[in-house]
């Protein structure tokens, strides 16, 4: 990996049976151990390491697709190194990663950290695609216009979102928290779909059509039950079967790019958490 291209990325663990060298890989890997904005529990730092760890324990073919891992390219080029306490240098380093990637022509695929990491990742890939696309899978609206006191928060993030993509390019599946005032601004600035999940797939397929679109995947949109190891608990959710049933649903979109966040290993039970994300990034690396 050429250091002065990327000088953020620090690799630990790879995931799975990850390939090299980056230059034959369309697919890469990046963490982003970030959770400076929590609100109520940290702990997703530690999730892109855990993740990893734990994959050596998910199969590399999968039933779903009739593949394997071992039958695509794609590189795991560690964790941005974040300055612990700096939101807006810990973002900046994010979108340069990414638009470096971005630039060499490799889908990102990313391992959070805390929700708001997705913002500097949309940004970059809004540079390259003018036309882009947002599906946020969540339990939450995360439309507020600030959180205790700061406008840069995991609450926030899909305001600065809509603000960077365009009123009616995000997708907004499985909610089932947030204030009136958001669902107030979700209704003429978003395409909110409040707890529903697997009935809406064929709308949503049908709106975006082929353009490019960009996943933003929050553990939390699982119930509990499912996925205890998250900060934000909202009962009320999905469950796995369901969620690997809808990602597997949207392979047929021109999805450009993926992200996987709120994981928080230090609430988690047996690790069920972990393993079921390092299930995820499997099944996204093989549809998208």
């Amino acid at each position: 990996m050429d250091t002065n291209i990327l000088p953020f990325l620090e690799r630990k663990a790879s995931f799975l049976c990850s390939s090299e060298p980056l230059a034959r890989c369309d697919r890469v890997i990046i963490g982003l151990p970030m959770d400076f904005t929590t609100s109520f529990r940290p702990g997703t730092r530690l999730a892109p390491y855990r993740v990893r760890e734990v994959s050596e324990g998910v199969e590399e073919y999968s039933i779903y697709h009739d593949k394997s891992l071992e039958e695509i390219y794609f590189y795991d080029a560690g964790d941005v190194i974040i300055p612990f306490g700096n939101v807006r240098e810990s973002l900046r380093r994010i979108e340069h990663t990414a638009r470096e990637l971005l630039a060499m022509q490799k889908k990102i695929f990313s391992i959070g950290g805390e929700h708001l990491v997705t913002l500097p990742l949309i940004k970059a890939y809004k540079e390259l695609f003018p036309n882009l696309a947002v599906i946020q899978m969540d339990a939450h609206a995360d439309l507020r216009d600030e959180y205790l006191g700061e406008s840069l928060s995991h609450a926030t993030v899909m305001r600065h979102i809509l603000q960077c993509i365009g009123e009616k390019n995000l997708f907004q599946i499985g909610i089932r928290s947030g204030t009136r005032e958001e669902f107030q601004y979700a209704s003429r600035a978003s395409n909110l779909y409040l707890d529903c999940f697997l009935t809406i797939m064929d709308e949503v397929r049908n709106k975006i059509g082929q353009r490019p679109v960009y996943i933003s995947l929050d553990i939390d949109v699982l119930d509990p039950a499912f996925a205890p190891g998250t900060g934000t608990p909202e009962a009320g959710g999905i469950t796995s079967r369901e969620l690997i049933q809808m990602l597997n649903g949207l392979k047929s979109l021109n999805v450009v790019g993926f992200d996987m966040v709120e994981i928080s290993p230090p609430y988690d039970i047996g690790d069920n958490t972990s393993i079921l994300g390092a299930k995820i990034m499997r099944e996204a690396l093989l549809a998208f």
